[in-house]
């Protein structure tokens, strides 16, 4: 995990002030990913009927899905408690990522990781919050012979913060 870098100065003059500018970039960058998050699901569940499905190209489809589990439905056959459980370990998670990037806010990579993260897991509680489940709508396919779960743009960057969190991992242990 991230270490915190320390000042060789004393003292706690300005603390306060500066870990909350510090947070503003990467709430922001959060705050980006949630708004193309919800306005692409409104989008499209505005656009679609419930498992209609637009071709796009010859290996990607729009389709309406929920999603009513985690990753790759699991858990979305249960009688409904895992929408609770999944909102709170996304706000759980949340709050937690908050506070990572508050201590290590001078780590870009690491930060940009955590903040694409945090943005696709509140974009996804807040669906749950709202309709009981995840809008899903990205469907790619082999040959209609294999398809990929349906996912959304919460999901890609969440899936985009980890790849980055691992790769700032990566860079850290080399050092």
């Amino acid at each position: 995990m991230a270490t915190k870098k320390r000042s060789n100065f004393s003292g706690n003059a300005g603390t306060t002030n500066n870990s909350a500018y510090s947070l503003i970039p990467w709430l922001g960058l959060a705050a980006i990913v949630i708004l193309l998050d919800q306005v692409s699901k409104i989008t499209i569940a505005r656009l679609f009927h419930y498992a209609e499905t637009y071709s796009v190209t010859s290996f990607f489809n729009l389709i309406l899905m929920y999603n009513k589990g985690a990753a790759f439905s699991f858990l979305a056959a249960e009688s409904g408690w895992q929408r609770y459980l999944f909102t709170a370990i996304g706000l759980i998670a949340a709050a937690y990522i908050t506070f990572l990037l508050k201590r290590h806010s001078s780590q870009k990579l690491f930060c940009t990781a955590l903040a694409l993260i945090m943005g696709g897991a509140l974009g996804n509680v807040l669906d749950r919050l709202m309709y009981g489940h995840v809008i899903d709508f990205l469907d790619f396919h082999y040959k209609e012979i294999y398809h990929f779960a349906a996912f959304n743009l919460a999901d890609s960057a969440i899936s985009l913060g980890v790849a980055l969190f691992i790769l700032d991992e990566l860079r850290r242990v080399k050092k």
